[in-house]
């Protein structure tokens, strides 16, 4: 059981890192403070992006390694 608990926080783990690597940056630096929010107003839908499901990739995986950790220290330890 142990084990099995390590191996899919191990999986939960690399989700995490690998869909925070993919993610784009959210600040564009001097340019994106002199072109004010333009983006914003008239972008792209962010639901719809591939940063969208990143994101939500993102928030499972590490809700996922919340929970796994917590069970493995309190029913291991």
């Amino acid at each position: 059981m142990h084990t099995v608990l390590m191996v899919i926080l191990l999986f939960a783990s690399i989700f995490m890192i690998v869909s925070i690597l993919l993610q784009s940056s959210k600040s564009d630096g001097l340019s994106g403070a002199i072109a004010g929010g333009a983006e914003q107003l008239f972008g792209r839908k962010k639901s719809n992006t591939y940063d969208a499901m990143l994101s939500k990739v993102t928030t499972v995986s590490s809700i996922a390694y919340i929970i796994l950790t917590l069970v493995i220290v309190t029913i291991f330890n």
